[in-house]
């Protein structure tokens, strides 16, 4: 267990740094510290969309265990060599999504974010997440991070939107579809 903060606010990052969970300090817009605070915001997200009333129970357990997974990944991320997430991890977001996406419909139009607050709140925490991935990718380029870190946020992306579609229905019914023609000046 990591130490309890008793002050929130302690002046060491004055100077553009931040301590990282090894004792090291790293600058705050370092790669690793972008990655990990990225994560950090696209459980915000998720929180987010956890406020709403509308989120079915299986929903709310599957994203309820998605931010304590991001909280370890994250851990992982500011804890240089730290190992947390596991193929397991990962297993359990693909069961989720196969789950999820059995009842839906078969995609033949792109979906635009919408469908209620809820839907559109996974669709924002579904791009945060993917540049959380993106963030990861960049810092791997340079420093040593496991494949199951990127793998589960490409697997929680697909998750994320497999769960807006679903809170779509829940909300409203239907989902937002992109219509090429839509906004088009005639001829």
């Amino acid at each position: 267990m990591g130490n309890r903060l008793s002050r929130i606010y302690t002046r060491t990052g004055d100077d553009g740094t931040t301590g990282l969970g090894d004792g090291s300090r790293a600058p705050k817009d370092s790669a690793r510290v972008e990655a990990y605070g990225t994560v950090d915001e696209a459980s915000s997200a998720i929180g987010i969309v956890l406020a709403s009333n509308v989120v079915p129970p299986d929903v709310r357990d599957c994203l309820t265990d998605v931010q304590h997974d991001l909280f370890e990944l994250g851990g992982e991320l500011c804890i240089p060599g730290h190992s947390a997430i596991t193929q397991d991890f990962i297993d359990r977001l693909e069961n989720d999504l196969d789950g999820f996406n059995a009842d839906l419909p078969r995609l033949e139009e792109f979906i635009l974010p919408g469908g209620g607050p809820a839907a559109a709140g996974c669709h924002l925490a579904r791009t945060i997440v993917r540049r959380a991935e993106r963030c990861v990718l960049s810092l791997s380029r340079n420093e040593d991070v496991r494949p199951e870190v990127i793998r589960y946020l490409n697997r929680l992306s697909d998750l994320l939107f497999v769960v807006a579609r679903v809170l779509a229905r829940t909300e409203s019914g239907t989902e937002v579809l992109w219509n090429r023609k839509r906004g088009q000046s005639p001829d």
